[in-house]
């Protein structure tokens, strides 16, 4: 019983003291960062995201441009309901991948920046150039010639030229270019509203006949709002097409304003667009925002691709005089060069550095550049000022595939526009219009010296041949060489042919590819051409 209680009292007396022990305290463990969900939600935006609208809405007109009283673009049933229906199907991220109508405002900012203006211009001053060249379809070119003539020198004077080139460098920043046809009739604003014609119909002719075209001017698309159009009939030719605009709140008729839009949208979105087109700006936002930020970064590599690591013990900085440290640092890096040194200490400290590799960003730089060029089909040794490099590189070839494009496009943008104005000329000129007088754009590439010497060359020995052979006569190459105005003699009168025989017997032409005759090899310059000359005032 004794031993008993002995145990009872000593296992009672463990437990006590075991649970008597204190825990021991153990620190604050820091506790994790946790990100708010408001935070997280702001990272996810874009800044652009604020400035989205719908694919398919209506533009807003700037202050001024609609009279008073007129609240935007008619708005039939048909019109409204395909916009909503097509809202429905927009995607995200249209602002920022350039595929919504970006407005003038904003087309406005980015032509200044070089990147979206420089191939704008490009194009334009490409496509003005060489111009054009007016010429006859008729074998009567006398009366034909003085006509040329003179409209040569009226689209001088309304300086035709650079409308055109102004014009289609505002479509290139906002897709919409107008040409205002002045008559006299600014201030009329009845007159106005009426129409000028095609420029070959009797309508022309009632309204330019023998009355001078003042002048040609430039209107940029912010300023016009399209009026009423047909959005009911397909099948007619002013479907999707405004019959008059806007003018600051003066309605023109669409007839009285030359209006150029290269690159037409769908049918649904022309609302969107205000009747215009899409523009070179806008096509090229998304390669140009990568070229930028491709460009920043790059250069933020440059400026801090090494970094100097020391190794050290921080701790140091909160005792007393902790600062040595940083001051350390601080002298380190405003006296850092070449030829610095860096003294550490052996036991407790080490130094590094940490550099990132700079191979390959250039390659990446250019790229992004490049890409630029291809949406806009512009070479890089034009856009750029990039030469190919390599053995026997060459852009001749792409220069070629340039020009082709842009022969190509003023066929699309000018033909038209172009072939109405010079009729509305013709009339305020003559009081009629010539069908016997067209135009045709001059070509952009243009051979060297060398070259073009080499082609007269092979013209001539073409010539040979098939007068040799009895295909054509000499009078038909003749007149070949006469219409040619490459060739240098075009100056020459086809009907005063020399006779070759005639120069034959009298050794003023070589006979059979002989010397001619009375001159000798031993013959010096001068008494070969006393000769010569002697027997020629002879005959």
């Amino acid at each position: 019983m004794g031993i008993r209680n002995w145990f009872g009292r000593l296992f009672r007396q463990d437990k006590q003291q075991e649970v008597a022990v204190p825990a021991p305290v153990l620190a604050d463990k820091p506790k994790p960062i946790k990100v708010p969900d408001g935070a997280l939600i702001s990272s996810r935006l874009n800044p652009e995201a604020y400035r989205r609208v719908p694919v398919f809405s209506l533009p807003t007109p700037a202050p001024g441009v609609l009279p008073a009283g007129e609240t935007g673009m008619a708005m039939d049933s048909g019109i409204g309901s395909a916009n909503n229906w097509a809202n429905q199907f927009a995607i995200d991220g249209y602002w920022t991948e350039g595929i919504t109508f970006l407005g003038y405002a904003y087309l406005s900012e980015l032509a200044q920046r070089p990147e979206y203006r420089v191939i704008s211009e490009t194009i334009a001053t490409e496509m003005t150039r060489e111009w054009i060249e007016f010429f006859s379809t008729t074998d009567d070119d006398d009366d034909k010639q003085d006509r040329i003539k003179e409209l040569e020198e009226e689209f001088k004077r309304l300086c035709v030229s650079d409308m055109f080139a102004r014009a289609a460098q505002q479509d290139g920043f906002f897709g919409r270019g107008h040409i205002y046809i002045d008559t006299g009739d600014t201030d009329n604003t009845d007159e106005l509203q009426k129409s000028l014609g095609d420029g070959w119909d009797e309508l022309s002719k009632t309204k330019l006949s023998k009355k001078k075209i003042r002048s040609l001017r430039t209107i940029e698309a912010v300023w016009c709002y399209p009026t009423s159009y047909n959005s009911n009939d397909p099948l007619k030719d002013n479907w999707y097409r405004p019959d008059s605009w806007y003018v600051q709140a003066k309605i023109v008729h669409s007839s009285r304003l030359i209006t150029l839009i290269g690159r037409e949208v769908p049918d649904l979105l022309k609302p969107t667009y205000s009747f215009g087109g899409l523009s070179l700006s806008q096509m090229a936002k998304p390669y140009v925002d990568n070229w930028l930020q491709t460009r920043q970064s790059v250069n933020d590599i440059i400026s801090a691709f090494s970094v100097f690591v020391l190794e050290t013990n921080l701790a140091e900085s909160l005792q007393a005089d902790g600062q040595q440290l940083f001051k350390r640092a601080e002298l380190f890096n405003n006296l850092r060069d070449n030829r610095g040194l860096m003294m550490i200490d052996k036991e407790s400290e080490g130094f590094q550095n940490v550099s990132a590799p700079l191979g390959g960003l250039s390659e990446l730089q250019a790229q992004a550049q490049e890409h630029m060029a291809s949406v806009s089909h512009i070479p890089t040794v034009k856009l750029l000022g990039i030469q190919p490099a390599g053995l026997n590189a060459s852009s001749e070839d792409q220069m070629r595939v340039f020009y082709d494009y842009i022969h190509a496009y003023q066929e699309h943008l000018f033909r038209h526009p172009l072939r109405r104005l010079m009729g509305l000329i013709m009339i305020s000129l003559w009081g009629e219009t010539d069908k016997a007088i067209d135009f045709r754009f001059k070509p952009l590439f243009s051979l060297d010296e060398k070259s073009e010497a080499e082609v007269e060359k092979l013209k001539a020995e073409t010539d040979q041949i098939l007068i040799d052979t009895g295909v054509i006569s000499p009078e038909e190459s003749r007149k070949r060489v006469a219409a040619d105005p490459a060739s240098g003699h075009s100056s020459i009168d086809v009907d005063d042919a020399p006779d070759l025989l005639d120069e034959e017997e009298h050794g003023l032409a070589p006979k059979g590819g002989k010397l001619l005759p009375g001159l000798g090899e031993e013959d010096t310059d001068d008494s070969a051409s006393n000769r010569l000359f002697g027997k020629a005032e002879a005959a």
